[in-house]
């Protein structure tokens, strides 16, 4: 299994979340930061729809808009994601409040390689509960931090994509991009 990159510890909540909007050849990706984390990442031109999906204390806090230039830590390996080192994203640190279970599912899924894909029941079974498929399917449903914890690469048991909040178009785009071959 590879290096799930970092998962760090719950930001500190004193200050502002900082919000990006980076061009991609799919669209628009917002980012949303607090403390030197990624805490949401999500295709649309608007910031304000990622913060109102945040956990309650994350929602609370201001929304300041940032440029990418401000954030190169975060929008480098981005660029880079889509200029095709598909690696590049593997060690931006990320951090989104979920039960322990969850958590671990995340972990798996930042563990799967680009350019591979993995199926619901196997991912449930890398994160340690190999009887919680649909416990997988629901990670990926309240996962906030898109690509970078990617659950695009997750499938149904049969091959077929499954569902994925930003449209099966994209999801098939990300995972061409990274040489896997989607049904």
């Amino acid at each position: 299994m590879a290096d799930p990159g970092p998962v760090l510890a719950a930001p500190v909540l004193a200050a502002p979340v900082l919000a990006t909007v980076v061009d991609t050849p799919i669209g628009p990706l917002s980012l949303l930061v607090l403390g030197g984390q990624l805490i949401a990442g999500g295709f649309t031109t608007q910031p304000v729809v990622m913060h109102a999906r945040l956990a309650p204390p994350l929602r609370a806090l201001p929304l300041e808009t940032a440029h990418p230039g401000d954030l190169p830590w975060l929008a480098k390996p981005v660029a880079a994601y889509f200029d095709g080192d598909l690696r590049a994203l593997d060690g931006i640190p990320v951090c989104q409040p979920g039960p322990p279970p969850r958590q671990r599912l995340w972990a798996a899924l930042r563990a799967v390689p680009p350019g591979t894909t993995v199926s619901y029941t196997r991912l449930a079974a890398q994160a340690g509960n190999p009887r919680a498929p649909r416990a997988a399917g629901a990670a990926c449903a309240y996962n906030l931090i898109a690509p970078v914890v990617p659950c695009h690469r997750a499938l149904r048991s049969d091959g077929s994509l499954g569902g994925y909040y930003y449209g099966l178009d994209r999801k098939t785009w990300l995972l061409r991009h990274e040489g896997a071959r989607p049904r």
